[in-house]
């Protein structure tokens, strides 16, 4: 097999809060601000899809724009000069926060409530009567739940189930403007779907929208402890293709299995087999303590 080499892209410089950064040519100012150790909130980006430009809570100003510039999608130009802490990007990143969490429950959204008290946004400013997406979750598998009072639309589910992806399509956008949800066709329930239940959506989901039935029942039931479980890496055994999957495993029990991004024949996608398959593991276990 021949593979095809690129020439190394060229090195440009750029300033980030008053540091030159160099980074080469293509990459997003996200990717220089994270080559200068700047921590960039970010919601809507997925590093194995391509930006949607979502969210907007990943904005910095760029010296010379009119508006503020989304850093997970704009190219990083020599010469180009950002602020990721002026006080206009920070006032964007407050009132969006504000936005959102006003009206979605970020509650199993990693940093939110950190980017919440770091911006000094103020959700409950809107009063108690602000319009919320809060709906009773839909379970009809047993595989995972989708549950939508936590969705913000940032559309990364609906890329990877189409053509970023697996290329299944059972799933998009629905209705217009705030009612507008992620729905199956003609909402139909995901078993009557074109959903091969890959898992994929679970995968990139960024607010617990879309989560393992196991890690649903467990956090209904308050058991749920993500700092008392380990993750082991490890090779899929149903075929021979050599995807990794990583294990969580809490007291003892696998809770869920996720796929390195950076692995090159996954890029954190699995099969159905992969993402769910892993209950035989602990039944093995269970009669042989038997």
């Amino acid at each position: 097999m021949t593979v095809p080499l690129r020439p190394p892209r060229r090195l440009i410089e750029i300033t980030v809060d008053g540091e030159a950064v160099r980074v080469p040519e293509g990459d997003t100012i996200l990717d220089a601000c994270a080559a200068a150790g700047k921590d960039i909130p970010t919601l809507c980006y997925g590093d194995t899809l391509t930006p949607k430009n979502a969210c907007r809570v990943c904005v910095v100003e760029v010296e010379g724009a009119r508006t503020l510039a989304p850093a997970c999608s704009r190219k990083a130009e020599a010469g180009m000069v950002v602020g990721t802490a002026t006080e206009r990007a920070k006032h964007s990143r407050k009132v969006v926060l504000e936005l959102l969490a006003s009206s979605v429950d970020l509650s199993t959204t990693p940093r939110a409530a950190e980017w919440i008290d770091e911006y000094g946004a103020d959700p409950a400013r809107f009063g108690p009567d602000a319009a919320t997406v809060a709906q009773p979750a839909k379970v009809d598998n047993e595989l995972y739940v989708r549950d939508y009072a936590k969705c913000i639309l940032c559309y990364k589910c609906v890329d990877a189930c189409g053509d970023q992806w697996q290329n299944s399509f059972a799933i998009a956008v629905s209705g217009r403007g705030f009612d507008a949800t992620i729905s199956t066709e003609f909402d139909a329930p995901l078993t009557d779907s074109a959903c091969v239940y890959c898992g994929n959506c679970v995968e990139v989901c960024p607010t617990g929208a879309l989560s393992f039935k196991t890690e649903f029942d467990m956090r209904e039931a308050g058991t749920w402890n993500e700092d008392e479980q380990t993750q082991t890496t490890t090779i899929c055994s149903y075929c021979g293709v050599g995807c990794n999957l990583t294990l969580h495993v809490q007291e003892n029990q696998i809770v869920k299995v996720t796929s390195p991004h950076d692995n090159p024949v996954t890029h954190g996608n699995l099969c159905i087999k992969g993402r769910f398959g892993f209950q035989h593991v602990q039944n093995v276990g269970a009669s042989t303590d038997g």
